[in-house]
């Protein structure tokens, strides 16, 4: 699927960057002459590699028209392509010095054979920097997945939502055998909420788009209440009306033999 909405992932342009902020400034590569981002969606996280390497060639990639639109105008400066990562990175050139992807592998399969396919487009030494989210350790995705099982939604959904990411074991046998070195971490991110209303439109923008492309377009806000009315039960109210949205994202770090 690749009918991204840009504008919509950018309403929480502040709690989706920051990962790509902290990944950015673990990189070890001082001044890199080639950087790629792997699906670079609206250039948020393109504009903090810019920021940091000011003299690098930066390309990113992503395989939604609407994303690279987006991140062309924001970032006139920055070569950006169309590009789908799940079939099409030996397309590529293999010689960067990092390889950048800031949430995005979660929605390609296979990541033994992705991973290994990102550490080839770099040059011996260069770096390899990925964060995706935990999305197993996410209530939100119990959440959605318990409803979509349910008997008033199931016949929509006739295969459950496949989660790619591996386990934390599984990534770390992984990077051992394909790369020089390695740094696995994780974080979690405690984002400030307004509202479980903005709770149903961070999701609209990411992890509600595969249940909702699957049903008629009459039933969407159907489902998004009943989704809105099971956050009620799971995420509490504090004091100062806000909600308080633990958020988990794993980070690796590898360097390319």
């Amino acid at each position: 699927m690749n009918d991204w909405n840009a504008a919509q992932y950018l309403k929480f342009n502040r709690e989706r960057t920051q990962p790509a902020i902290d990944l950015v400034n673990r990189l070890t590569i001082a001044a890199p002459e080639r950087v790629l981002d792997i699906g670079c969606g609206p250039g948020n996280s393109t504009q903090v590699l810019a920021r940091k390497f000011p003299n690098a060639f930066i390309c990113g990639v992503d395989n939604s028209p609407d994303m690279i639109e987006t991140a062309k105008q924001n970032l006139p400066g920055v070569t950006f392509c169309l590009l789908d990562a799940s079939k099409d990175l030996s397309a590529l050139e293999h010689n960067f010095d990092i390889v950048f992807s800031n949430a995005c592998i979660q929605w390609i399969p296979n990541h033994p054979q992705l991973i290994r396919e990102m550490l080839s487009l770099l040059r011996p030494g260069g770096e390899l920097a990925i964060q995706t989210p935990r999305q197993d350790a996410l209530q939100i995705h119990n959440i959605l997945r318990q409803l979509a099982a349910g008997p008033k939604w199931s016949s929509y959904f006739p295969q459950q939502r496949v989660f790619y990411n591996l386990s934390l074991e599984e990534y770390f046998d992984l990077l051992a055998e394909a790369a020089a070195d390695f740094t696995i971490w994780q974080t979690t991110y405690m984002h400030r909420m307004d509202g479980y209303t903005a709770i149903l439109e961070w999701y609209r923008g990411t992890g509600l788009r595969p249940y909702l492309n699957a049903l008629p377009e009459n039933l969407h806000q159907e489902f998004e209440q009943e989704f809105l009315e099971q956050l009620q039960q799971f995420y509490s109210v504090q004091k100062n009306g806000q909600i308080l949205f633990p958020f988990p994202r794993l980070f690796l770090l590898a360097t390319a033999k």
